[in-house]
């Protein structure tokens, strides 16, 4: 454990964290199709327009059709079809809705102020019911502050018609490389935790178990979502994806077996790695299973012969079309008012929900009202900054915030070059090519990264529908940092919980999610235990997820979270202890007495009270036998983290 945390508290200064790009694949189809559909419908306008010709409606057509086409490529990201489809389809869509919107908008009072507030609070909530409607709620809002003051010649109906022929043509271009993909991303994703299983019982031994077994986790999850939670409405469809979450489901002792392994450090069995393999390749690719099942075990450790199990299982179900059949999850059908009640729920019925939407609202109101007083020609990017750093599933505030403004004074910088030396005609449209093509690349590494080239392509756009030269270059960088600093202060110094909460709430979910594995582990049924397992699992990765965001914070943010690693670290052995002591009892160990489970998790709801309440633990340890004894000491090791990592806590002198 102290190479794994070592490793993870020897990340960046959190500046470093903050403005590092990392290293992005390029997606070569990508950046072909960024390049072909946002500039194209520019490009026949110019050619339509015999030039560059800002009076001209057909440029003005083409301005808005190029807009339609960067919100419906951008909108997509790698997944089913399907998923990207929704994506186009709400990006599309509502911001059509916000364009019309915003005309009202423009001028000054408070009319525009009231409007722009209930389009933001319609946007909070909308962004609070799934990640499709979130994606379209930022466009939402995104076209209402470029509506509100944005002046062409266009009648409000036209550019919305436009825009969507604009959107229509981005989502061909989507099909098209649809088409010529080689693999189905729903069948990917299973295929991945194949993968991923071979990888880590491969790993067995070596310093990569651990940064393994994560990519275990996050394939689980990935493969979940994709396969369950975002099943197709179409029947054909839905029965491909039934067979498909009946292979993840069977996959669960498998990933139970290699798991332990990997913690009780017992070498797996070639066989077994190969066979993984071959079950990703045969799930991956559609085709039949090459080799033989392996046979089953008996003089081998009980890890052994729990991986052997479950390779032999999986194999059953994805080598028979009967037993697939039979493994197959029949989708529920949910009463509309089950529904209802889930929407009210992850709304206005959720405390967080609620409080993003005044966060969001305040923050465009006084961007709005900064609009109406600021002596900036055209300060609608003042409104545009706060929408797109204020999103509340891109990570961090803070983090958005600074990235978007080195990344937008870069851009800045480009563009003004760009708009002193090309000449207005094709050159224009070719260089808004160049940067469409790195977007998809830029979007890879960082927010900041993607900005940069997202702010040269748009300024060059908007500028071909209302020319104000070079004079335009600095009005937008001075409306970006202003709207970064209201975010900043409006939407982050004010409310310091959020500063801690994520983190906070995600330990809290993670020690909580630990006590419904232990009490499924050893008072549930297997199914109830796979079940809490998975809820364990993902809990987990959430606290990663968070852990990470933090770092990018400025002290004493990155350093309190940094101080929470090792709790991290040691809640994933733990929970791993748990799935070893499943093993164990299923390989005939007799299963510990109900009292010792009891204790053991009343000191794991303790935890979870001491983290939520941030109190020191008491030193008390848990006596415990058999199979339960592994999960004790992992317990008591995450308790005597959780007080060195406590705030005040103070380190005993061990001279005295």
């Amino acid at each position: 454990m102290d190479d794994v945390a070592e490793r993870g508290l020897r990340a960046p200064a959190w500046l470093e964290e903050l403005v590092a790009p990392g290293r992005p694949t390029i997606p070569w189809r990508d950046v072909v199709r960024f390049a072909v559909a946002i500039p194209l419908p520019l490009l026949v306008a110019v050619l339509a327009a015999g030039g560059v010709d800002t009076g001209s409606p057909a440029l003005g057509a083409g301005v808005f059709a190029t807009m339609g086409a960067l919100a419906a490529t951008i909108a997509p990201q790698a997944g089913p079809l399907r998923t990207r489809l929704r994506r186009i389809a709400a990006a599309a869509l509502l911001g059509g809705v916000g364009l019309l919107i915003g005309h009202p908008a423009e001028g000054e009072g408070w009319l525009p102020v009231l409007l722009i507030a209930l389009v933001a609070a319609l946007s909070a909530l909308l962004s609070s019911i799934s990640a499709v409607l979130s994606l379209g709620a930022l466009q939402l809002l995104v076209y209402t502050a470029i509506s509100s003051g944005l002046q062409t010649p266009l009648p409000g109906w036209q550019e919305v018609l436009f825009f969507l022929a604009g959107a229509a043509w981005a989502t061909l271009a989507v099909l098209v490389q649809a088409a010529f993909e080689p693999l189905d991303p729903d069948r990917a994703s299973v295929g991945t935790v194949f993968t991923t299983v071979a990888r880590l019982l491969e790993s067995i031994g070596t310093d990569r178990t651990d940064d393994v077994r994560r990519d275990l986790t996050g394939a689980l999850n990935d493969a979940y979502d994709r396969v369950i939670h975002t099943r197709s409405r179409s029947a054909g469809r839905s029965h491909e994806l039934a067979e498909l979450a009946g292979i993840l489901n069977s996959a669960a002792p498998l990933v139970e077996g290699a798991v332990a392994s990997a913690r009780a450090g017992v070498p797996a069995d070639s066989r077994d790695i190969g066979a993984a393999h071959a079950l990703a390749s045969a799930v991956t690719h559609r085709t039949e299973l090459q080799g033989e099942r392996p046979p089953r075990v008996e003089d081998a450790p009980p890890q052994q012969r729990a991986v052997r199990h479950g390779i032999r299982l999986v194999w059953n179900v994805v080598g028979d079309d009967e037993e697939r059949a039979q493994a197959a999850v029949a989708w529920p059908e949910l009463d509309w008012r089950v529904r209802l009640r889930d929407l009210v729920d992850r709304t206005v019925g959720n405390a967080d929900s609620r409080a993003f939407v005044v966060r969001l609202v305040l923050c465009m109101v006084v961007a709005e009202v900064a609009r109406q007083v600021m002596p900036v020609e055209r300060p609608y990017w003042v409104l545009l900054t706060v929408a797109i750093v204020l999103k509340p599933d891109y990570g961090s505030v803070f983090t958005r915030a600074v990235q978007r403004g080195l990344g937008t004074l870069i851009g800045v910088l480009l563009g003004s070059l760009l708009l002193a030396f090309l000449p207005r005609d094709v050159w224009v449209v070719a260089a808004m090519a160049l940067a469409a093509a790195a977007l998809p690349w830029a979007r890879n590494g960082n927010f900041g990264l993607f900005a940069t080239f997202q702010t040269p392509l748009v300024i060059l756009m908007l500028d071909l529908a209302s020319p104000a030269g070079a004079g335009l270059v600095g009005a937008r960088l001075v409306d970006t940092l202003i709207g970064c600093g209201i975010v900043l202060v409006f939407g982050y110094l004010l409310w310091p919980q959020t500063w801690r909460a994520p983190l906070d709430d995600a330990l809290r979910g993670a020690a909580q999610a630990l006590d419904a594995f232990v009490d499924a582990a050893f008072n549930g049924s297997p199914v109830d235990t796979r079940r809490a397992r998975r809820a364990s699992f993902r809990a987990l990765t959430e606290l990663q997820t968070q852990l990470q965001r933090r770092l990018a914070e400025p002290p004493p943010i990155s350093t309190r979270a940094s101080a929470w690693y090792p709790v991290i670290v040691q809640l994933e052995r733990t929970s791993d202890a748990v799935t070893e002591a499943v093993i164990a009892m299923r390989s005939g160990e007799p299963a510990p007495d109900a009292a010792q489970v009891t204790v053991l998790r009343k000191a794991v709801r303790e935890l979870e009270q001491d983290l939520a309440a941030h109190r020191l633990p008491d030193d008390a340890e848990i006596h415990a036998e058999g199979v339960l004894a592994p999960v004790a000491r992992e317990v008591d090791a995450a308790r005597r983290l959780v007080r060195q990592s406590a705030p005040g806590y103070r380190a005993p002198d061990l001279e005295h």
